[in-house]
């Protein structure tokens, strides 16, 4: 999965969920059973695990490029040093 293919399965995922809850609430409330109304979410549950966490094709539409590892070893990433990581530290001043 790609991360464009992560980010569609978290929002479906998010309205899945949302549209499942409001459901078993209203058919729980209409009903008057809260077996049914778990029931009923339960089953959106599994449904957003059925569509969100295989790695289905719609998951897959932007391919990750990797380098290839012998360009790699041509070009490294540069090298940080300790000082040039380390964020200065800035003095405290009082408000009067």
């Amino acid at each position: 999965m790609d991360w464009q293919g992560q980010k569609l399965a978290n929002i479906l995922m998010q309205i899945i969920l949302v549209v499942s809850t409001i459901t078993a609430f209203g058919i729980g409330y209409s009903i008057g059973s809260f077996q049914m109304m778990m029931f009923t979410y339960a089953g959106g549950v599994v449904l957003t695990a059925l569509i969100t966490v295989p790695n289905w094709q719609f998951f897959n539409h932007h391919h990750l490029k990797w380098l290839d590892p012998s360009e790699a070893e041509r070009h490294p990433m540069p090298q940080l040093n300790d000082a040039a990581v380390a964020a200065p530290k800035k003095k405290a001043t009082k408000i009067k």
